[in-house]
């Protein structure tokens, strides 16, 4: 059953995956309103529930073997929805076990260093699911489509040279080998959205007065690099998807459309992780055993020795008993069908 859900899910997400070495054409290559013949909301939201209850489970295995970590890069354009789908996708897994990072404009001692550095300090430990709210891929993007902001880290005159975009994509990319090489798998998802959507949603932010905080004039001058912002995402998608950390293109113009593919591909990443909780050895088994004879020891009158015990096998007897029900209910129902059937040939 697990390795025919992992089939599923590999097969919904693969329209999605930037296949390594492609070069990828942005406006051409991808629908931001693709939906996948998903066409309505309410199914969307039952698919959400069910990749959500799939990565909880997944993440309680992750922090229990703490031998894994896992990064979520979360790159789009501004109102491509981001922020909501962390606050949904993650709605049902353990706070402790996560660690959301937003990157902003970066500091004067964040300048100070290596353009990797302050991402570096922000990774995700073992047993931990880290979230990049916009990464280094910013190096490529932001700073690409506005050059003030290369200069202003104060690199060396032959490191700002021509070349500088294809150097970073290989450091990058060498980079993201080490960290999956060390243990540390890289999620990487661009929220595709349209020019239109994006309006739309500004305007939104202007028309209701509980979003007016969200909205910032300089969002919406960016929109006037709106061509230069696609031809950076397309060059870093072609340059940076590796068969070791892919990327994948959500279509961001349905928010809850995007909420179930970006669920997907994080529970896609843990379920090839696989992770176990930890055996315990033979002694400790013996150990546990002779705790529960003391605790069963100490229950009240009348009090099941182990209540959870007991509630667990009330719960099988149930579904043994629901599954022989549904099984008489159905034989039934097919020896009717097939009477009906059978008077129907005869007549």
């Amino acid at each position: 059953m697990g390795d025919d859900r992992a089939d599923r899910i590999a097969e919904f997400i693969e329209p999605l995956r930037v296949e390594p070495g492609s070069k990828v054409r942005l406006a051409e290559d991808f629908d931001p309103g693709f939906r996948a013949g998903v066409r309505k909301k309410k199914d969307g939201v039952e698919l959400l529930r069910g990749g959500i209850e799939q990565l909880a489970d997944c993440q309680r295995r992750l922090a229990a073997q703490d031998t894994y970590g896992v990064l979520l890069c979360l790159q789009a354009l501004d109102a491509g929805g981001k922020d909501g789908t962390i606050r949904h996708v993650m709605s049902g897994v353990n706070p402790q076990g996560v660690r959301v990072v937003g990157f902003k404009v970066p500091s004067n001692d964040e300048l100070d260093h290596d353009y990797l550095w302050r991402y570096s300090r922000n990774l995700p430990g073992r047993g931990e699911i880290g979230i990049f709210n916009r990464s280094h891929y910013e190096e490529v993007l932001v700073v690409r489509v506005h050059p003030d902001n290369l200069r202003r880290q104060k690199l060396p005159d032959a490191a700002r040279g021509p070349d500088v975009w294809k150097r970073r994509y290989r450091e990058i990319n060498d980079w993201e080998r080490y960290l999956t090489d060390n243990g540390f798998r890289i999620v990487k998802i661009f929220l595709n959205l349209s020019k239109e959507e994006q309006r739309t949603r500004f305007l939104k932010r202007i028309d209701v007065p509980e979003r007016n905080w969200k909205f910032s004039s300089a969002d919406v001058r960016e929109r006037a690099y709106w061509d230069d912002y696609q031809r950076a995402f397309s060059k870093m998608l072609s340059a940076t998807s590796t068969p070791w950390a892919p990327w994948y293109v959500v279509p961001a113009d349905h928010k809850w459309f995007a909420r179930v593919c970006a669920a997907a591909v994080l529970v896609h990443t843990l379920m090839d992780i696989d992770p176990q909780y930890p055996q315990v050895t033979d002694e400790t088994r013996r150990e546990l055993a002779e705790v529960r004879k003391e605790l069963e020891a100490e229950a009240p009158a009348g009090a099941a020795p182990d209540p959870y015990k007991k509630k667990t096998k009330n719960k099988k007897k149930n579904e043994k008993r629901n599954e022989k029900k549904n099984s008489t209910k159905n034989r039934t129902k097919n020896r009717t069908k097939n009477r009906s059937a059978d008077k129907k040939a005869s007549s």
